[in-house]
């Protein structure tokens, strides 16, 4: 480790100052937002529940997907997944959009019974059967 008059200056030192750097900017575009914020604790406090809710978005996401391929309802878990990071995300209000076109359901957000039913009777018999198949089966 080099150490001169100003300390050291070693990767660990570095990657300390990066974050600090990294932390003072969060704090800034956060109190530049104009939300809620009206102390330093208050700002990081915000940034935490920020990414809080773009790691559970991003989760919900994801499982989504999988419910896309899998007996599911994929599009309905992808839009709420999509509605949770739509708050941090600019992208993800853009998608949305095109998910709940795609989602059957009336001008008003509604699912019709059939679909809601027939999608949960289909979930519940493919569940029933990967069970049977990998636990159950002699």
């Amino acid at each position: 480790m080099n150490a001169g008059a100003e300390g050291p200056v070693g990767p660990e030192h570095r990657f300390h100052d990066r974050m600090e750097a990294l932390e003072q900017a969060a704090i800034e575009a956060e109190f530049e937002t104009g939300h809620r914020e009206e102390t330093v604790e208050e700002a990081k406090r915000h940034i935490l529940v920020r990414i809080a809710r773009v790691f559970a978005g991003t989760l919900v996401c994801l499982a989504g997907l999988a419910l896309l391929v899998l007996p599911g309802p994929g599009l309905v878990v992808l839009a709420i997944g999509l509605a949770i990071l739509a708050q941090d995300v600019p992208f993800a209000r853009r998608l949305l959009e095109k998910v709940r076109a795609r989602i059957p359901a009336d001008a008003e957000g509604n699912i019709s019974k059939p679909v809601l039913y027939g999608g949960l009777a289909v979930t519940v018999v493919a569940a029933s059967a990967s069970i049977w198949w990998t636990f159950l089966r002699a």
